[in-house]
């Protein structure tokens, strides 16, 4: 047996012999655990987890085997990330949650139970690249059942149109889910959450009009004339509730633009009492305005 791997033949005969045993008394140094073979790390991890259920957690040998465990199972983190690859995030990231996820794996990892380590380990790996996507890559925060929607969805459409459904209806996904039309509806909105676009992308010109700039000049705003608008019909049924001095107040204040002094002269009024009056009548007017909308 060499100090740096043994065959995966050496491994199942001394792995059949300590099995009969708590746990191997003396591990194999290895000196670079991420070069192993897939197959030889499979049959040097029995040993290790034997090793490692026995060990008292805090001490430089616990550390040791931990840390070689990890190092040794680190492909099944790549086997695990290359099922959600395309999906817009590095390869990188990826590694690194799914790291978090043999971690946890093999810290809660209970020998006695007869499961094969490689198969306990995988659910905790994708679990964490799930729980990544799912809490890192929503443009816009959605609920939790709407982001699982989102990818019942994707796989639906995906087999629809394996069997020849082309562009799948809602009416088609609903019925291979058997959901509700409105909840696969629901689904679909939220669905464009999953991705946002940034305003400073330059336009790309399709066919023969070429255009130039940035997506935020092609965007809408508000138009400040339009709610003005909005304002004055709403307004209007207010105005004709009003007894006819008041009407002629404000068209004298508003319409012709009058000073107070002004109107009170043109009406035999004080311009203390104009102010007054404007300004009774203009909070009657907001308050209805408010109250109506």
């Amino acid at each position: 047996m060499s100090n740096r791997i043994m065959t995966a033949g050496t491994v199942r005969e001394t792995t059949l012999k300590v099995c009969a045993v708590p746990a191997p008394a003396v591990l194999p140094q290895i000196r670079n655990p991420r070069h192993i073979a897939p197959p030889d790390a499979r049959e040097l991890t029995k040993l290790f987890v034997l090793r490692l259920d026995a060990l008292e957690e805090g001490t430089h040998e616990h550390q040791y085997v931990r840390n070689t465990l990890i190092e040794m199972n680190l492909s099944l983190v790549r086997y695990a990330a290359r099922r959600f690859s395309g999906r817009g995030d590095t390869t990188e990231d990826m590694l690194q949650v799914g790291t978090i996820g043999l971690i946890k794996a093999i810290d809660r990892y209970d020998v006695s139970r007869g499961v094969e380590f490689t198969t306990f380990a995988i659910p905790y790996i994708q679990g964490e690249i799930r729980r990544f996507f799912r809490d890192t890559t929503w443009s816009v925060r959605v609920p939790r059942r709407l982001q699982e929607l989102r990818i019942d969805l994707a796989r639906a459409r995906e087999q629809l149109e394996g069997q020849g459904v082309h562009e799948p209806s809602v009416a088609d996904l609903a019925t291979h889910l058997n959901v509700d039309e409105t909840e696969v509806s629901e689904g679909v909105v939220a669905a464009n959450g999953y991705h946002s676009d940034s305003i400073d992308r330059p336009i790309q010109s399709s066919g023969s009009k070429h255009q130039t700039g940035i997506v935020a000049d092609v965007i809408g705003s508000e138009d400040p004339a339009l709610a003005l608008a909005e304002d004055l019909q709403a307004l209007k049924p207010h105005l004709a509730e009003l007894n006819d001095r008041d009407r002629t107040l404000l068209e004298l204040r508003f319409g012709a633009e009058m000073t107070q002094a002004e109107i009170g002269k043109e009406l035999g009024l004080s311009q203390m009492h104009v102010s007054r009056l404007i300004a009774r009548i203009c909070t009657h007017l907001r308050d209805e305005m408010l109250a109506t909308g």
